[in-house]
């Protein structure tokens, strides 16, 4: 193909060759069937891709959806069960409307029955309250009157104590209280400060129990008040001579700290009526007195006196001396 120039009329042929070269292939062309390569790969990939999520979501709500249907199954197996269990239970009761009525007329008669036995039960209550109200009064004044009572016999006591002689001790040379008759023994023994044993001796060759000693009485003097006496304890003989009455005679014995205490409160021919006053703690080793049958009881249960000793008089007469004596050497 040779391509001709136009040449305008006027202007003179030349002898010039003209030569026409194709133009040069695009750079992008090469290009083209890789791009569209790699363009089919990616679709091709991103279609496998969708695919396979696709799947992965239908075995899960395949799976999702089995384990409904099991639990459906399971939820109809149930109310299948209540429904038979209901059914039987209804055939069980068979209550008709009848039975029914007759079951709300007795309901409502035992309201009634319990109602009334509610009153009556109340209307007790009340007159047992009123009665236990009227015998919690008269306590209430028994009460008041014993307090009374108490604060009397303890204003007396009192005073009583007051009038009590104090003497002094042979050993440790100590004021102590002393009894001189039975009313004042009485209120020693009420004191509960130590333990009293209240004994009416007479004269003999064998010694005699008095608590938790035993004293053997040698001879009384009724005109001066005098007598002898020999107290055994802890195997030991105490010799007490030529003693007064209302003297406090001291003695101690193994284990206790405190002293005994032997009181003579009137000396008669034949014998002698006193008491034993010993602290309230007990000795750790056994006396001797014990030896022969152990201690006494203290004067709140005195132990009883020997066959040849006439019984104790209790009268506060019988501990006093006789009418028209001359003082006492301690009072």
């Amino acid at each position: 193909m040779s391509i001709t120039p136009n040449v305008p009329p006027n202007v003179p042929p030349s002898n010039e060759t003209y030569v026409y070269e194709p133009a040069p292939t695009p750079r992008w062309i090469p290009l083209g069937p890789l791009t569209l390569f790699l363009g089919v790969g990616a679709l091709a990939y991103v279609g496998y891709s969708s695919r396979t999520q696709l799947q992965y979501a239908l075995a899960k709500s395949n799976s999702h959806a089995d384990v409904l249907s099991k639990e459906l199954e399971q939820t109809n197996s149930r109310l299948a069960s209540v429904r038979g269990q209901l059914d039987v239970t209804s055939q069980k009761l068979g209550l008709t409307q009848a039975e029914l009525a007759r079951a709300r007329s007795m309901a409502q008669q035992i309201q009634q029955e319990q109602e009334d036995s509610d009153a009556k039960l109340v209307a007790q209550i009340g007159q047992v309250q009123k009665e236990n109200e009227t015998k919690i009064g008269q306590v209430s004044n028994d009460l008041t009157g014993a307090k009374t009572d108490i604060a009397a016999t303890r204003k007396d006591l009192d005073e009583t104590k007051k009038n009590l002689t104090t003497a002094v001790g042979d050993l440790n040379q100590h004021g102590v209280l002393i009894a001189r008759n039975g009313e004042e023994l009485e209120v020693l023994k009420h004191l509960n400060d130590r333990n009293i044993y209240d004994f009416k001796l007479t004269k003999s060759k064998q010694p005699q129990r008095v608590g938790p000693v035993q004293i053997l009485l040698h001879n009384t003097d009724p005109k001066r008040y005098k007598f002898d006496m020999t107290v055994i304890a802890d195997d030991k003989s105490i010799d007490k001579k030529d003693r007064n009455v209302d003297e406090p005679m001291q003695f101690y014995v193994r284990g206790v700290r405190a002293p005994y205490e032997l009181v003579v409160m009137e000396v008669t021919k034949t014998g002698v009526n006193g008491y034993l006053s010993t602290p309230k703690e007990t000795a750790s080793g056994s006396s001797g007195a014990a030896n022969s049958g152990g201690a006494a009881a203290p004067a709140s249960a005195p132990a009883p006196a020997p066959a040849n000793a006439p019984a104790a008089a209790n009268s506060p007469a019988a501990s006093t001396a006789p009418a028209g004596a001359p003082p006492r050497s301690q009072q």
